[in-house]
């Protein structure tokens, strides 16, 4: 790679020219047929950041010189994309309209930091593209980030921030966690209890779920369908896919709250639950009966008519089972399940939401809990604790995605010094995030091809706004877009004082996003939280 591009993700060949393509008042754009989407997105972003007009070109032959050009070719790879600059003008060849739009983020790269802003900041300036030549595709298909907007909520629009954060990575899968016990953040028109309800809570921890500090003020917020409807359309704009995730049948106090009669009313009192206000695995959870079945049909039928993804995420994860095991109903269905325990009792609740969701088109996908007393067939996983679930899911034939929570899990704190905002869990570095393999070693080649990709996940209990997300996803998320996009070596033969090298430039790209990412060398003063308690794990995390 020469030292004019400083691309991340890096690509996986550059060949260096000797000139370069300098984009005018008089440049063009042409978008041919099937990249339509790519031209509008790449006009819209570099007409703000340029002043530049970019008309549209009628033909390719309007670009020659000091235009670009976008095109389809069938024989490269569905995301592959080749991108040459030279003295005729700029051309973006890809293998789909996905393949085209990654082309066009590096092309976005190659002019500058400036090019990210939404207004020319130098009106007289030069904008060019180094001769070059760029052929690049992805190592895995599904490169995903995990947001968390149940325990703190996101605005709709700092969603929008966040795919647009997304596709300049080259990410192309929002797991959209919208339920949990501390709020529910989609309407569901059939049941509107689950947001004028379990869509706020009276207040909030802050800080670790031991810390004696508290937000006194109300925090909530949901996404209407038509919001969803516009995030879901934003997004396949960017070519991303939206996988949401409604929790079951634990991660399920808000649910309850709302609707009492879901959760075990022959073991405790759910009239008097409320949207919980602290952190941690709430005990209660869903009763298992055909009341509660049908409900979440009906949750899932909405969510399939807003949400066209093939995976749809049940949770499955931190289910405590005590008022299941107190429950004289919970085991009665035991008993006239045939079932040993409560873990296939939990089992028996995901597979039939896994048919259910067969019998629609549709995959699920859990957390690797989902295991435990059996696994739905077709079913497929996120490997969260370590490598274990997602080692034992591909063996026995279901499709993986790697998300182990000891690499990354982006709430993990960044470094072990004492102004480390809210310090949680293992430390996980830069570098650390950059020398992640996600697949596992030991699987053979058919096993490993089971791994469809790798996903960092945002929860966010100790995220109550937007710049803290912000702090703590980036700039490691850059590095984690890396290890999901490019072809590396293994994780001891990887280059990262090359990409400490490449991230200088791509701190600016940030600065000019305006993303609130963590300095190099330390938190600002007022990314700091003095006093607010973690929950900090010492020593290297366990490599299971």
């Amino acid at each position: 790679m020469t030292s004019e591009t400083n691309l991340i993700p890096a690509p996986r060949t550059v060949v260096a020219g000797s000139g370069e393509v300098r984009l005018t008042a008089h440049s063009q754009l042409y978008a041919g047929p099937g990249t339509e989407g790519a031209g509008r997105w790449l006009r819209s972003v570099l007409g703000a950041a340029t002043g530049l007009p970019l008309r549209e070109g009628r033909e390719l032959d309007d670009t020659e010189g000091d235009g670009i050009g976008l095109l389809l070719d069938p024989h490269l790879g569905p995301e592959e994309y080749r991108l040459v600059s030279e003295p005729a003008g700029v051309l973006v060849e890809g293998g789909s309209a996905a393949g085209v739009f990654w082309g066009a983020q590096t092309l976005r790269q190659l002019l500058g930091p400036a090019a990210y802003r939404r207004a020319a900041v130098e009106p007289d300036r030069t904008w060019a593209v180094p001769h070059l030549t760029i052929e690049d595709s992805p190592r895995f298909a599904w490169r995903g980030l995990m947001l968390d907007v149940a325990r703190h909520f996101m605005p709709k629009e700092g969603v929008l921030r966040h795919l647009d954060l997304m596709a300049a990575h080259k990410l192309n899968v929002f797991h959209f966690h919208l339920t949990d016990d501390q709020g529910w953040r989609l309407r569901i028109e059939r049941y509107p209890r689950l947001t004028e309800v379990g869509s706020w809570r009276t207040r909030t921890k802050f800080g670790h779920r031991a810390s004696p500090l508290w937000d006194e003020k109300p925090h909530g917020g949901f996404y209407t369908q038509d919001d969803i409807r516009e995030i879901v359309a934003y997004a396949a704009e960017r070519h991303i896919t939206v996988v949401p995730e409604i929790d079951v049948p634990g991660h399920s106090q808000a649910a309850i709250a709302a609707y009492p009669e879901l959760g075990n009313t022959d073991v405790i009192d759910t009239t008097s639950l409320t949207v919980w206000d602290s952190w941690g695995i709430s005990p209660n959870v869903l009763a298992p009966t055909d009341n509660t079945l049908r409900f979440y049909e009906g949750v899932f039928e909405e969510v399939l008519g807003l949400f066209p993804s093939e995976f749809v995420h049940i949770g499955g994860d931190e289910c405590r089972k005590d008022q299941w095991r107190a429950s004289p109903a919970a085991q009665a269905r035991i008993k006239e399940l045939g079932l040993a325990d409560e873990d296939e009792l939990q089992s028996w609740f995901i597979g039939h939401f896994a048919k259910w969701l067969s019998a629609r088109g549709r995959r699920l996908i859990g957390w690797d809990e989902i295991l435990e007393g059996g696994i739905a067939e077709g079913a497929a996983v996120s490997s969260w604790r370590g490598y274990g679930g997602g080692i034992a899911a591909a063996r026995a034939g279901h499709d993986v995605v790697m998300c182990p929570e000891q690499h990354v899990y982006l709430d993990h704190r960044q470094a072990d010094g004492a102004d480390e905002p809210v310090p949680i869990g293992f430390v996980r570095t830069l570098e650390d995030v950059y020398r992640f393999e996600p697949v596992p070693a030991g699987l053979d080649e058919s096993e490993a091809r089971r791994i469809l990709g790798t996903q960092a996940n945002v929860w966010t209990e100790v995220m109550e706004d937007q710049a803290r997300v912000d702090y703590q996803a980036f700039p490691r998320l850059a590095a984690f877009a890396e290890v999901a996009w490019s072809a590396l070596p293994a994780p001891g033969e990887r280059d990262f004082a090359d990409f400490e090298r490449r991230m200088a430039e791509h701190y600016r790209r940030l600065d000019a996003l305006g993303v609130a990412y963590r300095p190099p060398a330390g938190p600002l003063p007022w990314q700091q939280r003095p006093g607010v308690l973690g929950r900090p794990i010492d020593g290297p995390p366990p490599n299971r």
